[in-house]
């Protein structure tokens, strides 16, 4: 008896002591970033001295190789770059777009989508077939749609506390929407933007390509157009009319690059954690939220660990994919490498919800007793700093490839407040001057601190 009661007062002596020893170290985490933090001075300076980098770009390829003498800096044990092919797409000159009601000519802000076609050379002209689905495509039929420019107008759900949720409910008609209405023989499409502010900033994204036989020119116009385009078309019906040009176009596929640090690991070199975001952006802007904020995040987090002093058990990469905004083909190959040379991941996290304030992860990959457990260990002490929320439901688009082919590892997405993201995300609102330095610092040392967590303790 008084042997089990040992054993037991032992066990519970070397809990509190890990758990000190955890606490102590999150702390000095906290301390390094926030009072010698580099990720915001690197932000200005990807977003100010770089700025938009779509993929195939010449300023993707300067980000390239600015991002790889960054890593080197800071003297990580292994710094590397993992060929790509990415598609090239350019946006050509402004769009123009208005609203035609009878005489008068109404200017309105557009973008075209991201892979969408060019309009012929003298512009589309077309009626307006406004509608709220992709289903109201199939009643409309080819009898109501075709010449015509179909509107999508779908809003986003304000119910929705996560706008991550918003979005991915909205998002179909932008994704998949051209192409559904090209297959009734609509002339063009035009789609809300996706966001919940009401502004005059139209935000882009990707479109996608379905067999539908032909592709037709998309863009998004801002969400102050789209409800007064709505207005009129209540108002006087068929009367309205809706111009518009754009002449992007598609290059052939060009040689593009993930980028890589590594911290080797002591005990496990072989197994690996990762944490990363995408360096490629859309054009309208900066890219300084989406995902500028990730990747100089991701890279924090292992110079805040080496300037620690900290020499981890299992390997640590930080990556900065490459074609997260149309294609993939950064993710996709980081998992590809990894299966072929029998790298086993243990965990990999993403951020790519933008730079504002931490409240935690959401982990995929994890059973809801491996869950428990891990809130149970962890919650109180990342809840001192704001990061407590560890939910169900992570990973991300350059990380979700990983799943498939490397059994085992454990997806995180990094999970900042949600509230703002949408007033930036693809459109030219999104500016270094939207990123809040101490909100950015925060994060940064969150990664830092969960990376350091799962190094120590894993997943048991």
């Amino acid at each position: 008896m008084k042997l089990k009661l040992l054993l037991l007062l032992t066990a519970i002596t070397l809990v509190n002591t890990l758990q000190a020893q955890d606490s102590l170290m999150l702390r000095k985490i906290y301390d390094e970033e926030l009072v010698n933090g580099q990720c915001y001075q690197n932000l200005h300076y990807l977003c100010k001295n770089i700025g938009e980098r779509l993929s195939g770009s010449p300023s993707a390829q300067k980000a390239v190789d600015w991002g790889k003498k960054l890593m080197e800096s800071y003297g990580f044990d292994r710094v590397f770059l993992q060929p790509v092919m990415v598609p090239h797409w350019v946006r050509g000159e402004k769009e123009k777009a208005e609203i035609i009601d009878g005489h008068t000519r109404i200017p309105v802000a557009i973008a075209a989508l991201g892979m969408s076609v060019a309009t012929p050379a003298e512009s589309i002209t077309a009626g307006v077939i406004e509608v709220h689905s992709l289903k109201q495509l199939d009643t409309l039929g080819e009898a109501g749609i075709k010449g015509k420019i179909v509107f999508f107008n779908r809003p986003f759900d304000p119910r929705f506390i996560e706008t991550l949720s918003a979005y991915g409910t909205a998002g179909d008609q932008r994704f998949m929407g051209p192409s559904a209405a090209a297959k009734y023989g609509a002339a063009g499409v035009i789609v809300r933007s996706l966001t919940e502010s009401l502004d005059n900033y139209p935000h882009t994204g990707a479109t996608l390509h379905l067999d539908s036989g032909k592709n037709i020119p998309a863009g998004a116009i801002s969400t102050i157009a789209a409800n007064r385009l709505s207005a009129l078309l209540k108002q006087k019906g068929d009367a309205i009319r809706f111009y518009f040009k754009q002449s992007c176009r598609q290059l052939p596929d060009t040689l593009s690059y993930n980028v890589v640090a590594e911290l080797k690991g002591t005990e496990n070199p072989d197994k690996f954690i990762i944490v990363g975001g995408h360096l490629d952006s859309w054009d309208l802007a900066e890219g300084a939220h989406d995902d500028g904020t990730g990747v100089m995040q991701s890279v924090e987090a292992l110079r805040i660990l080496k300037a620690l002093g900290y020499h981890p058990k299992n390997s640590i990469r930080a990556v900065f994919f490459m074609n997260e905004e149309n294609g993939d083909r950064g993710g996709l190959k980081y998992a590809e490498l990894a299966a072929q040379n029998k790298e086993v991941h243990i965990a990999a996290i993403e951020t790519d919800l933008g730079g504002f304030t931490p409240r935690g992860f959401g982990f995929d990959g994890v059973s809801p007793a491996l869950l428990q457990s891990i809130n149970h260990n962890w919650k109180k002490l990342l809840e001192p700093y704001g990061s407590g929320e560890l939910v169900s439901g992570g990973g991300g688009t350059d990380i979700d490839p990983l799943k498939e082919k490397t059994p085992g590892v454990v997806l995180i997405g990094y999970l900042p407040d949600s509230q703002r993201y949408f007033d930036v995300h693809h459109s030219a609102n999104d500016v270094f001057e939207n990123v809040n330095k101490r909100e950015l610092e925060l994060g940064a040392a969150s990664m830092a601190s969960l990376i350091y967590l799962i190094d120590q303790h894993g997943f048991n």
